[in-house]
């Protein structure tokens, strides 16, 4: 819009995309997605027009709704791109099923229903399985497979609630289907063009959040493929789209019978993903044809010879494999289906099948080697069928362990409902692997063994453990035999006509390289890899802030090397090379030795590219600001307790420990509570709250199996104070702090799941004071050269200190746009061997920010929607007010809250071991605000446990305060009530102090 002289008002509360930049909009409005918010904006701002397919379902709601309550004919704004008429055709489960058989595409036998007894007359008729389709959602939110009226009963109700029209279809289940996705670009003069398809390797049975995707198709016959291309262009013109869309097709495995299921009437994870696939730039090119141009008008900005009407070519594939976490929500099921589990994905490039599917594994959880696992998951054959019936996060390494079982390929196939062709490639692996584990222990093999391994995907490091030999002895053996990677380019015309394009990745499987190194002044900057709890869009705005304030240092050509397609550090036009490869030692020496850089910026990606410091440094790699060994004493627990013994700054006490043996001792000393708290991990990794000695062997044991490397740290868990973090950044010698922020949430709920606040409320000057000047020495001693992130407890006058990153946090966006002052432009110069930008601290903002999290239980099945000192929250917003009430009230709507309103009702519920009476005085509170809390606890008769969980499906319930204290386990009738009211989008209040903080927003 800004090369067309567009003027942009951007509206979004996320506050870590780099989408929220100041330099990418004329005005950002940090407030909820909702028409209430958005009505305020189109009165402040009077635009002419208005975008909505850029925003994903949450945009395409507010729209609709825009546009049903008069709001966009009453301002005269124009809907740009395909229009609220084509959005409700797609969208609208019953409309899109006649707009489909009107059409003369079929869809598979279906009835919407807008109550839970009409889906059981209609689950009856058509005959268990059926699955559930939630209208106007995404990620299948809310639906599921049902095969009983119970299980149905369940994710109706769940459903109709996530509707915004209270409807959901109930639909003949076509699990053992094909799913195959078709992404469209049509402009208004009729003119489309296919820019990829792309296979789900998993079929129907999941959802394509949840499933392994490859582009192009591998299994469709030309006849199949161009039958299901002709039928996506006619659905695309017959529901009107202008710009881009996604539709997805059943396809019989044994005929060429097929079902249209859903088109997706905006940018969405496969229009990313397809983007990236093929260097088409489909969000670019959408926001053109929305502002009226054709496609014949546009040029292909990767090729710079074609017009945006030439479809992509591709000699490569490319496997897209997500990243779930399931391991951080206590009693969720690992069993994947219609409902979209995943945190984040992964995309890998490779000329084969085996070599791509091989690199997502790794990309995907760098803890991986491959798909082959060391251990099996199973040792019979019966338990791999079983594994295979009922798919879980672990099926790609599953159907590796069933063929290594003996299982053969065709049982393989047809129990996993997966295409044989898929089932041979991981027999091609499965089989050379084998043919590795025969060879001479402690030698290499010659070089047409190393190049068949390397063409198969197998890494230096697998390599090196099949081997048993060093990985570097490896590394050394192949250079040395003349096999490396080639690096070739994605340039959408898979090279029949020539093109410069900075867009690359690296193969073994190819002898010419496409891509020569320039002699220009460079440095290779890292990304975060996939999103996953802890890891998300925070660290993509590090990656590209750095990358463009290198640019503004001199640096000449800034590369950055990531594997995310969801990101904006893989926009091919956002850097000067992208590099879309594994965050590996492996891979990145294999292009630090091809581009020869002044060195690698690690410190913005999170904590994967930090935990390569010390790797990657061994190998003579030059990392950029502060050094692998101030990461290691930062990241090693005792050795950062160590040093602030040594500075004498205060900390809860701690000891280190191996085993649960010595860790009992000190604990008896010291006294519960107590935090167990392993090294180098992300997010809170296995960190618990220890209440007593029953649960201490259980997490002692489990925090040493994420990291066997290092000693498991005890400290003190002292209740009732608030946590507080500082993000800075520092030079080495002058340390700048960005701001001191407080969280709404005593200690006991990870920094990730707080609730937080720019300036802070209740810190006294002498505590700030005190943090100040703890921040500036430990940044010193430790020789910081970057930005950093300390987090403390203050209770009283009295400041403790628990922990440092130095690197880029989660919340340095936050403090950045809170107070106007970008901490990496400051910081950038320190790593190209200048100094900080300024010496003085940033001032405290004259409004107040609040940023608060956003969870995902409600698609965690049968998890446990409890807070604590391991992070779960999947994404966050923040909102600005001249008061904090107002910011806090902004932010709680803006992340899915409702602010509850005189005559309301609350449930409080209470565990054994708690004691009703102790929050009395909160009950009560609410009671002056009009707002009645029935209290439940684990004595309560079944009646008032029945009576609790109408109230929660009658909608009398607006919140429930479910507070996590003084112990880890629960009981089964609380869980179930926490669960009702996750799957029915009732908000749980985890903490006093955030159902204090609630009471300050209750009519204001």
């Amino acid at each position: 819009m800004k090369e067309e002289g567009v003027e942009s008002v951007l509206v979004n509360p996320n506050i870590a995309t780099i989408q929220t930049s100041p330099q990418f909009s004329d005005r950002i409005h940090f407030v909820p997605i909702s028409v209430e918010s958005v009505t305020r904006v189109i009165e402040k701002e009077r635009p002419d027009a208005i975008l909505l397919g850029f925003g994903g379902q949450t945009a395409l709601n507010c729209g609709i709704e825009l546009a049903e309550k008069g709001v966009l004919e009453k301002y005269g704004i124009r809907v740009l791109g395909t229009q609220i008429r084509g959005i409700q055709l797609t969208e609208d489960r019953d409309l899109f099923k006649k707009t489909m058989l009107g059409a003369g595409i079929p869809v598979p036998t279906s009835t919407a229903v807008y109550s839970a007894d009409e889906a059981r007359r209609v689950a009856r008729e058509l005959g268990y399985p059926v699955i559930v389709r939630v209208a106007y959602t995404l990620g299948g939110k809310g639906g599921g497979v049902a095969r009983s009226d119970l299980e149905l009963g369940q994710i109706a109700e769940r459903g109709l609630n996530s509707s915004l029209t209270h409807q959901v279809l109930v639909e003949e289940y076509l699990g053992g289907w094909k799913q195959v996705e078709y992404e469209i670009m049509r402009d208004a003069a009729d003119n489309s063009v296919i820019i990829c398809n792309m296979e789900n390797m998993l079929g129907m049975r999941v959802h394509t959040g949840d499933n392994i995707v490859v582009a192009p198709s591998q299994t469709l016959n030309n006849s199949e493929y161009h039958k299901l291309r002709t039928a996506s262009l006619l659905a695309a013109r017959t529901c009107g789209i202008v710009g881009e869309c996604n539709i997805q097709f059943a396809l019989h495995p044994e005929s060429e019978r097929y079902a249209a299921i859903e088109i997706n009437a905006r940018l969405s994870r496969s229009s990313a993903l397809a983007s990236k696939a093929t260097g088409y730039p489909l969000a670019y090119i959408a926001t053109k044809l929305a502002l009226g141009y054709d496609l014949t008008e546009l040029k292909n900005k990767v090729s710079g010879v074609t017009t945006a009407l030439f479809e992509p070519s591709l000699d490569y594939l490319v496997v897209k494999m997500p990243r779930w976490d399931t391991d951080k929500f206590d009693g969720a099921s690992r069993t994947i289906g219609t409902s979209m589990k995943s945190i984040g994905e992964v995309m890998a490039i490779g000329r084969g099948f085996e070599e791509a599917i091989q690199k997502a594994a790794r990309m995907a959880n760098p803890q991986n080697d491959g798909v082959v696992r060391t251990r099996p998951g199973f040792s019979s054959k019966a338990a791999a069928l079983e594994k295979l019936q009922h798919p879980t996060d672990t099926i790609t390494f599953d159907l590796v362990d069933a063929l290594r079982a003996g299982v053969p390929v065709e049982q393989v196939a047809s129990e996993s409902e997966v295409d044989p062709w898929f089932v041979y490639k991981f027999k091609n692996v499965v089989d050379f692997h084998g043919r590795l584990e025969t060879l001479p222990p402690g030698t290499v093999p010659n070089r047409d063994t190393l190049s068949k391994a390397k063409k198969l995907g197998f890494s230096d490091r697998q390599l090196g453990d099949l081997l048993g030999v060093d990985e570097d002895i490896v590394r050394d053996s192949r250079v040395r035999m003349g096999v490396v990677p080639a690096t070739k380019i994605i340039d959408t015309l898979a090279a029949e006509w020539p093109s410069k394009t900075n867009y690359l990745y690296q193969t073994f499987d190819a002898s010419v390289d496409e891509a020569p190194s320039t002699d220009k002044r460079k440095v290779i900057v890292l990304g975060a890899g996939p999103y996953r709890i802890g890891s998300s869009v925070e660290f993509d705005w590090g990656t590209m802030n750095m990358a463009w304030a290198l640019k503004d240092n001199g640096i000449q050509e800034v590369i950055v090397v990531n594997c995310n397609p969801e990101t904006v550090s893989t926009d091919f036009d956002m850097s000067d090379r992208l590099y879309f490869e594994e965050l590996s030692v492996e891979r990145l020496l294999s292009i630090y030795d091809k581009e020869k850089p002044e060195g690698i910026v690690l410190c913005v990606g999170g904590q994967t590219p930090n935990d390569l410091a010390q790797a990657l440094e061994k190998r003579g790699v030059t990392i950029l600001g502060t050094s692998s060994q101030s990461i290691e004493t930062a990241e090693d627990r005792s050795k950062f307790s160590a040093l602030l013994d040594r500075l004498g700054i205060p900390q809860p006490g701690w000891g280190s420990f191996r085993s649960p043996a010595q860790a009992a001792t000190f604990c008896a000393r010291v006294g519960y509570p107590v935090v167990v708290r392993p090294s180098h991990v992300l997010s809170g990794s296995a960190m618990r709250v220890i209440w007593d000695p029953s649960e201490l062997e259980t997490y002692i044991t489990k925090a040493a199996m994420v990291n066997p490397d290092y000693p498991v740290t005890v400290s003190e868990f002292i209740e009732g104070a608030r946590e507080v973090e500082v993000d800075a950044v520092s030079d080495g010698a002058n340390t700048v702090i960005g701001a001191i922020i407080e969280h709404v949430q005593n200690a006991g709920v990870h920094s990730g799941d707080a609730i937080m606040s720019i300036p802070t409320v209740s810190i006294g000057r002498a505590a700030k004071e005190k943090i100040r000047t703890y921040t500036r020495s430990i940044a010193r001693e430790l020789k910081a050269m970057g930005p950093l992130n300390i987090q403390f407890l203050v209770r009283g006058m009295s400041v403790y200190v628990i922990e440092c990153n130095l690197r880029a946090s989660r919340s340095l966006p936050f403090v950045s746009k809170a107070t106007g002052v970008n901490l990496i432009d400051l910081v950038a110069p320190v790593m190209v061997g200048g100094k900080l930008k300024r010496k003085a601290d940033v001032e405290e903002p004259k409004l107040y920010a609040v940023k608060a999290p956003q969870f995902s239980f409600l698609q965690m099945d049968g998890a446990d929607p409890r807070l604590g000192v391991e992070m779960r929250s999947t994404g966050e917003v923040a909102c600005f007010g001249s008061t904090f009430a107002e910011a806090l009230s902004q932010a709680f709507l803006a992340s899915g809250h409702k602010i509850p309103k005189e005559g309301d009702g609350g449930l409080m519920l209470f565990e054994p071991w708690q004691d009703p009476g102790a929050a009395a005085g909160l009950i009560s509170k609410f009671g002056e605000k009009g707002i009645a809390v029935t209290s439940l606890s684990d004595a309560s008769s079944q009646s008032q446990v029945d009576g609790a969980a109408r109230m929660i499906s009658d909608g009398k319930a607006s919140f429930v305060l479910s507070f996590n204290t003084n112990s880890n386990t629960t009981s089964e009738r609380m869980r179930a009530i926490r669960r009702k009211a996750v799957d029915l989008q009732v908000q749980i209040i985890s903490t006093k102090e955030e159902a204090e903080a609630l009471l300050l927003c209750v009519g204001g």
